[in-house]
């Protein structure tokens, strides 16, 4: 397996550059000295597009969060208010804007919503008797995130949720918008495939705002040869599980937020020589990005965790036998060779020391007898044992009172794997969970069932095995250090919804037609045709591109196999992986929960 280290041919920068370009051209509008005052939420993503020096090229002195009464002291001539369209937000910005001393210098305010204007934001501005004191008033479409040089996300936390508990299209509407703006710089998609309601809508509102741009033919050369459209909910049961691979474990237990984790310190602390340096341990969590910028990094992701620690010992060795050579070096050329390598390889040492800290930590996680129960009752659920009576382990967690979200995390799980529960196991589980951790949980319990992650066996058959068994969901023998099949990312369970796309690649959708039949919403498949001298004449060898877009979330485990898919050698197809949000099983869960007041 090569290592991700080289992207295929779409090259993401060219959408990075747009991004870019679209926001100088907003500052350059307000001329003069700037503050921007950030909506919290918005920091993550736009550090992944515009570091700070593009923004102090454009006159910007300060940055502020953006918080309820005066804002902070700052000798500028703008202010400008960069925001997603939330009524609560209007109340904060107009709170500011009406606590400025008038007698100060005279100052001009802008608000650039993302990633679209809102009437009622504008409504709620006006009422508030502040809409007046905007000069530029426009909105930045950052639909499409590019986090890496194969993924790209919307980062929009509650997609899931107002798709598929709220009837709310406002993400679709954004999605559908981003694989437009893709197009403009890509070209047309000459394939376009789906499967889910979610999908459906997007793929219309894709072929209606195409019309509505009939003018305008797209002659830029397809570097897309399909897009996959695929809805969270016909694989609900992927993120629930918990992944094994090298990045997603990371996220698992500590949660990569825009490529950035924060770990606890002590591992990474310098060691001291003579042991007694105890009190100086620093307190900070350490911040590490990660992204495949980092070749040891790229190496290590997508390898499944038991795979990881071979490697990193390789790489110490080959690091420790090129400092050495450093003793051979004789003469003013050899000298100077060594030296100018030295950068490198102190980078690739410091590197080596922070992962192989990150896999103690992690280490020390997965080796607890309480991963390995856990990782048991899942894998037998995933493959098909008593998943239709009341879980010990389950009933063990509650009981010692475990954080809900694994509770509910597990009881979904089972759900999921026996196509709901019988009527009087879910009635248990609910009982205790309400019981236990208290009865204001009762709402998540209701958008759980509502979201279609637990539910009661209606007097229908348990269909999962036979989507276990057609789509070939479950390994039993899985080689974990050199895989032949996806399924290594869970080790033994394939995720379904790769395997989807697996499948559309070759032999084709048609194979498994009575699985698609039984996953729920519709599944289509929808031509564009391409400006005359635009269609594509593919070389011998030459792999297919396809877009793949999860609509509701996507887990870096499913990232990892995707990307495993593109490196084989007789594959056929590259992935280029888009989302509404990076996910995992916890952090979906909780967007899912209703906070009790």
């Amino acid at each position: 397996m090569a290592a991700h280290l080289s992207y295929g041919r779409v090259n993401l920068n060219v959408l990075r550059e747009a991004v870019r370009r679209e926001l100088r051209e907003f500052l350059d509008k307000c001329a003069g000295s700037k503050a921007i005052v950030w909506d919290e939420y918005l920091t993550g993503p736009f550090g992944l597009i515009a570091q700070y020096s593009l923004l102090k090229e454009h006159e910007v002195e300060k940055m502020f969060t953006l918080k309820g009464n005066r804002l902070p002291a700052a000798d500028v001539k703008n202010i400008i208010f960069l925001v997603r369209p939330r009524l609560e937000l209007m109340d904060i910005i107009a709170e500011n804007v009406l606590s400025e001393d008038r007698r100060g210098p005279n100052r001009d305010f802008h608000i650039l919503f993302v990633p679209r204007r809102s009437l009622l934001c504008e409504q709620r501005l006006k009422d508030l008797g502040v809409l007046g004191s905007f000069i530029h008033r426009e909105e930045y479409s950052l639909d499409l995130i590019p986090f890496d040089g194969d993924l790209l996300s919307m980062e929009s936390e509650g997609a899931f949720k107002e798709c598929y508990l709220e009837g709310d299209q406002t993400s679709l509407y954004h999605a559908a918008k981003g694989l437009m703006t893709l197009q403009a710089l890509y070209g047309t998609i000459p394939h376009i495939f789906g499967k889910g309601e979610c999908a459906r809508q997007v793929a219309n509102m894709m072929v209606r705002m195409k019309r509505e741009f009939t003018g305008s033919q797209n002659s830029v050369f397809p570097m897309f040869d399909n897009l996959l459209l695929l809805d969270r909910n016909v694989d609900l049961l992927t993120p629930l599980a918990t992944q094994l691979t090298y990045e997603g474990l990371i996220d698992e237990i500590y949660g990569i937020q825009n490529s950035y984790v924060k770990l606890p310190p002590e591992k990474f602390a310098p060691k001291k020589q003579g042991g007694g340096g105890g009190k100086d341990l620093p307190t900070e969590a350490k911040k590490l990005q990660l992204n495949s910028a980092e070749e040891l990094y790229a190496e290590i992701r997508d390898k499944n965790f038991n795979a990881v620690g071979s490697v990193l010992s390789k790489k110490a060795k080959i690091i420790s036998a090129a400092f050495e050579e450093r003793h051979n070096a004789k003469t003013v050329g050899e000298i100077k060779q060594f030296v100018s390598q030295l950068p490198h390889m102190q980078a690739a040492r410091g590197s080596l020391a922070n992962h192989t800290s990150i896999a103690e930590l992690i280490k020390d996680v997965t080796t607890s007898e309480d991963f390995f129960d856990k990782l048991t009752v899942e894998q037998e659920f995933m493959s098909g044992i008593d998943t239709d009576k009341v879980n010990n382990y389950i009933e063990d967690c509650i009981a010692q009172k475990h954080p809900l979200i694994k509770v509910l995390r597990l009881v979904c799980l089972q759900s999921v794997c026996n196509s709901g529960l019988k009527q009087k196991v879910l009635d248990y589980y609910k009982r205790e969970i309400l019981q236990t951790y208290g009865y204001e949980h009762i709402l998540t319990l209701n958008n759980l069932e509502k979201a279609g992650l637990l539910k009661a066996q209606t007097g229908g058959r348990n269909n999962y095995p036979t989507i276990r068994k057609t789509l070939r969901l479950w390994m039993d023998d899985v080689n974990e250090q050199n895989p032949t099949d996806i399924s290594y990312v869970y080790s033994g369970y394939a995720p379904l919804s790769v395997r989807l796309a697996q499948l559309l690649s070759r032999p084709g959708w048609r194979s498994i037609e009575e699985v698609l039949r039984i996953l729920p919403g519709p599944h289509f498949e929808e031509r564009q045709p391409l400006p005359t001298g635009l269609q594509k004449k593919r070389q011998p060898g030459e792999n297919r591109v396809t877009l793949i877009f999860f609509l509701g979330g996507v887990t870096f485990a499913e990232i990892a196999a995707l990307r495993f898919l593109s490196q084989l050698e007789d594959g056929g197809t590259e992935y280029v992986i888009a989302t509404t949000k990076l996910m995992n099983g916890s952090s979906w869960i909780e967007a899912l929960m209703e906070k009790p007041f």
